[in-house]
């Protein structure tokens, strides 16, 4: 069979492929838990649901505009100034079948074969096969003081003749890590003289705790010209707890914007109406529910990082924003990969392994589940590898015997 080039570089989704194992353990009725998800338990915002059964019993469910309804785009509007303070037009919007996609048709529209794109590591682990679907190359940079955010010198000493752009993800999906405003403005300001385009990632804005906020990037911006190579991708996913409705946006120049929209019109043409519906819902109704996802999520992660902080062996840099936590298992294995096996296989529990997000021998773990899945996920792990631990682990009324240590 003949496959391209490109088909041939891109891997499988490791994190997908994992919730694919976990979903058939579970329907085997298997006592599994899992702490790698990437989505909040919460239910979708009733002014979502509200809005969306509106529109289903209208019967009137068509094609939307390729780069999102009128109602849609005014909804961005609005969001854009509560949140980042800076009045934006419909041209400068396109609202995509969630934010990856947004993300994605940017990257198609300004990628020439070749061109490289330079993002911060750890990453979320669909940055680099993003970049090869568009024939260019992915560029990963491990912070040299061993921390999880990068300084602008890191960043520096990777920008070749090459470099089309450097993607931001604040806060960081996989370690929680909240980039200072001195850093966003340095990168702001190297990408403005260097004429590199910034994306900002910035799906998880409004999930940081306590009290560190999010840096608004237009804060730091001095070209709001038509000439700007800035991007800003956001979307309901996260924040809203409406991981399934697969709505999102971009914010960039209205050059650029069109072109994306006629880049996802030959894709997926527009969203789908009846999902724009329930996300113009979400953004412009109550929004009781972020704030109660996000003080739901900040004691989950005291809890996770309690838990966590029980083996002697874990180095964890506390995460201060998302509902990941990026933690040190090299004590005990190195290999990520093996580790996620072994934890899987032996206790039932899923976390994902570091390397998929550029850094081996850590584990993400998510604390988005019940504080009963992070308290017992994280004993059976200790149970797992802590040679101190009991030789035995009961699971219901199954007891097991680790003899693998």
């Amino acid at each position: 069979m003949s496959i391209s080039l490109i088909g041939r570089s891109i891997g499988e989704s490791v994190t997908l492929k994992l919730n694919e194992t976990f979903a058939i353990l579970k329907a085997k009725g298997e006592p599994v838990i899992h702490l790698g998800g990437g989505e909040p338990k919460s239910k979708a915002p009733i002014d979502a649901l509200t809005a969306i059964t509106a529109h289903l019993n209208s019967g009137e469910v068509r094609y939307a505009p390729v780069d999102g309804s009128v109602e849609m785009k005014k909804a961005i509007i609005r969001y854009t100034m509560d949140h980042y303070h800076r009045q934006v037009e419909p041209e400068n919007i396109i609202a995509s079948s969630g934010a990856k996609q947004a993300l994605m048709v940017a990257l198609q529209a300004i990628l020439n074969p070749q061109d490289e794109v330079i993002y911060p590591a750890p990453y979320w682990v669909s940055y680099p096969e993003m970049v090869k679907l568009c024939g260019a190359i992915p560029v990963p940079v491990l912070p040299e003081d061993g921390s999880f955010t990068p300084r602008l010198s890191d960043i520096e000493r990777n920008v070749t003749s090459y470099t089309k752009a450097i993607i931001i993800n604040s806060p960081n999906n996989p370690t929680g890590a909240v980039y200072p405003a001195s850093l966003i403005s340095e990168i702001v300001d190297f990408c403005e003289r260097k004429s590199i385009y910034l994306i900002m990632d910035d799906i998880y804005h409004q999930l940081t705790f306590n009290g560190v906020k999010a840096v608004n990037v237009f804060d730091h911006v001095k070209d709001f010209s038509e000439n700007s190579k800035l991007i800003i991708i956001n979307g309901v996913s996260k924040a809203y707890a409406m991981t399934g409705f697969r709505i999102g946006w971009g914010i960039a120049n209205k050059r650029l914007i069109k072109v994306m929209a006629n880049i996802q019109g030959h894709q997926t043409s527009g969203p789908s109406i009846l999902l724009q519906k329930a996300a113009i819902g979400a953004i412009s109704g109550v929004q009781s529910s972020i704030e109660s996802l996000r003080t739901t999520l900040e004691n989950n992660r005291s809890v996770m990082i309690q838990r966590l902080k029980a083996f002697e062996g874990v180095r964890l840099i506390e995460p201060d924003g998302t509902f990941y936590a990026f933690a040190d298992f090299s004590a005990y294995e190195k290999d990520s990969t093996k580790l996620s096996k072994l934890l899987l296989d032996k206790v039932r529990v899923l976390a994902m392994p570091g390397v998929e997000f550029g850094l081996d021998g850590h584990l993400r773990l998510s604390y988005c589940g019940s504080i009963k899945d992070i308290t017992e996920g994280i004993e059976r792990m200790k149970w797992a590898i802590d040679p101190n631990s009991s030789n035995e682990l009961y699971i219901g009324e199954r007891k097991l015997v680790r003899d693998w240590v």
